[in-house]
């Protein structure tokens, strides 16, 4: 087959004349390898490793050596953060660029099945597509089961405990060469044939043809559409000769199956990065398929880490559950450290963290990178037991999810309005009220709106005309009354859907009076306000993974079986040294969390875990040179 990069692309003066255009360190033996690797291969890269530098100066290489014109590089990832992240790295230089634009594609695993199999598949029905979001999914079912035909399906959910979920999860699985429908986790109670069922399914294909799905659809389109036309694979192998998957053990088992019957049986370099014992986020089916696995044995590692010192890199070692590894910390000298409370001081946990990251992390880190607070549940459950979330820690703290629900388009404009004309802040007002935008559209494919350096600035073109719009509800956006707030938004849901094929979705549009918009984010405890300097950032340990933080706190919380706690057992196993792959599922799935909360900090990480449940594993760390901190004792 013909060559599509010059084959000194990785010659070793090139390599070296790119590290030091990117300002990039010298590399190592592990990455020299990676880089100028030309095969087929997995790459299993410890935090901090810096995976992602590396792919994008591999990627910045075989664009400058690029010489097909129809065929390309394709770059999956799988969310738009981490898209965006690489797409910005390639996009440094001239030759880089070129990776942004035909023939290749740079992307989420979503929008690569979406462009390459699924819209075509729907297009094929004559179906125009409205929405592939789960949400407007979930309005669109509910809405239509209200009429006559459905109310035999109605009667049966209004009877079951959280029974829309039935409706508004309704998903179709292929199966036995054909689309079916099913629940989203499993199959619904009553048979496919039973009056219930064939009303389900009636109503699944009722929205479907309205061109309105759910995201996990779109797999399922795409695997009856490859089975229908099996030159489709052989046609997008073709297009793209090298394939690089990052954040690979993020990939499901549907996705890892499609991608197999694209790429596996042909002559296509496939490269997969990631970190399996990062891989939080798995589905059932995942389990154990031999697709899904990964690093494929004798894969090689990048296991140094420049993001923290040895201090931390002992206690990711600890802590890799899933696959054995020996983390090098080359980073930062960092410090860990132990919080002991019980409920009588559990509100001075973030506090004495905050104070602790003012006095150990240099000033000018901590305002790059504030300290973050992290937990692996945002609010308390059924059981009696404490502390089970963030909020046990911080009863003002407001979930990611409310917060969400409740910050509307206007919201977002007026906050992002007051900070443009307070200062100096222009830039940073402009990206966040472009990133409240990107958050409130609906994408066809799935890809989103770009980064706002990434909108064309002439005013003849979409992008200027976007900009044209930004600045003015920058200007004018806590001025506005109904009238001219729809107005504005119209104009802007124009020129989004020719941007990029994004609809803004209703909800956003509507309208709030100004006196009514504020919802608050929860205020902090007074003794957390104390410490300004050092005002940590609360979220979840999920919602942080990819970060790099100055300083984290991981917050102990109820596992999700609700009988363990995740930061006692990964004490527990510290102290003990005990083998992670011998723990219980439940313990290994709670400490990955830890693994990834722990694995974010450059100067300190501070665990925080309930005395009577800790102590005697705590005092097990002091001779390692960790700050065991007793709050019950202060």
């Amino acid at each position: 087959m013909t060559r599509t990069y010059l084959p000194d692309a990785f010659a070793t003066d090139k390599v070296e004349a790119m590290v030091k255009l990117l300002g990039l360190d010298p590399l190592d033996a592990e990455q020299w390898d990676f880089l100028q690797s030309e095969s087929t291969q997995d790459l299993q890269a410890a935090p901090g490793s810096g995976k992602t530098t590396l792919i994008g100066l591999k990627l910045a290489l075989m664009a400058d050596a690029w010489t097909s014109p129809t065929r390309g590089v394709c770059v999956l990832s799988h969310t738009n953060t981490a898209k965006n992240e690489i797409a910005d790295r390639v996009g440094l230089l001239a030759a880089g660029r070129s990776l942004l634009r035909y023939p290749h594609f740079i992307g989420t695993i979503q929008s690569f099945v979406h462009t390459f199999l699924a819209l075509p598949a729907v297009r094929a029905r004559k179906v125009e597509v409205r929405s592939i979001d789960d949400d407007a999914f979930e309005t669109a079912a509910l809405r239509l089961l209200q009429r006559p035909e459905y109310s035999t399906l109605r009667s049966y959910v209004e009877r079951q405990h959280q029974g829309t979920g039935i409706v508004t999860g309704a998903t179709f699985t292929y199966r036995e060469s054909e689309l079916a429908v099913t629940g989203a986790a499993r199959d619904p109670r009553f048979g496919a044939q039973s009056p219930s069922g064939k009303q389900l399914a009636d109503l699944k294909w009722t929205l479907a043809r309205r061109g309105i799905f759910r995201f996990q659809d779109m797999y399922a389109i795409a695997q009856e559409y490859l089975a229908r036309h099996p030159g489709i694979a052989a046609a997008v192998s073709t297009r793209f000769p090298f394939v690089l998957l990052d954040e690979t053990q993020d990939t499901s088992a549907t996705q890892h199956e499609l991608l197999d019957l694209l790429f596996a049986s042909s002559s296509t370099v496939v490269q997969r990065v990631g970190d399996t014992n990062q891989g939080i986020y798995s589905d059932a089916a995942s389990a154990g398929g031999a697709a899904s696995l990964f690093p494929l044995p004798g894969a090689p590692e990048l296991p140094v880490s420049r993001r923290f010192g040895p201090q931390i890199a002992a206690v990711a070692s600890r802590l890799a559950v899933r696959r054995p590894q020996q983390v090098r910390g080359a980073g930062p000298d960092g410090q860990v450290a132990v919080l002991l409370f019980d409920e009588t001081t559990v509100s001075d946990v973030v506090p004495t963290f905050e104070r602790m990251a003012a006095v150990t992390v240099p000033e000018d880190v901590l305002v790059r990178r504030p300290p973050r607070v992290l937990g692996a549940r945002q609010n308390p459950k059924t059981s009696p037991v404490y502390p089970q979330s963030i909020s046990c820690y911080l009863p003002g703290y407001t979930p990611t999810s409310r917060l969400t629900a409740h910050r509307t388009l206007i919201g977002a404009a007026r906050a992002a309005s007051a900070r443009w004309k307070s200062g100096p802040d222009s830039h940073e007002a402009a990206t966040e009220l472009w990133n409240a935008v990107r958050a409130s559209v609906s994408s066809p494919t799935g890809d989103g709106l770009p980064a706002l350096g990434r909108l064309e600035r002439s005013m003849v073109t979409t992008g200027g005309r976007v900009r044209i719009l930004l600045r003015e509800l920058l200007l004018n956006a806590d001025g506005f009354d109904e009238a001219s707030w729809g107005e504005a938004t119209e104009q802007l849901a124009v020129q989004l859907k020719l941007l990029n094929g994004c609809q803004l979705r209703e909800s956003e549009m509507e309208f709030t009076p100004a006196a009514a918009a504020g919802v608050a984010l929860g205020s902090a405890p007074a003794a957390v306000a104390a410490v300004p300097a050092a005002r940590a950032v609360p979220g979840t340990i999920q919602s942080a993974k990819g970060e790099t933080h100055a300083a984290t706190l991981i917050l102990e919380c109820l596992e999700k079986t609700g009988r363990k706690f995740d930061v006692t057992e990964a004490l527990r196993m510290i102290a003990e040294r005990s083998d992670p792959l011998r723990e219980l599922k439940s313990v290994q799935a709670a400490v990955q969390l830890v693994f990834v909360g722990a694995t974010r900090p450059t100067h300190l990480l501070v665990l925080a875990a309930h005395r009577d449940r800790s102590k005697k594993y705590a005092d097990a760390m002091t001779g390692a040179g960790w700050d065991i901190r007793d709050l019950t004792e202060h």
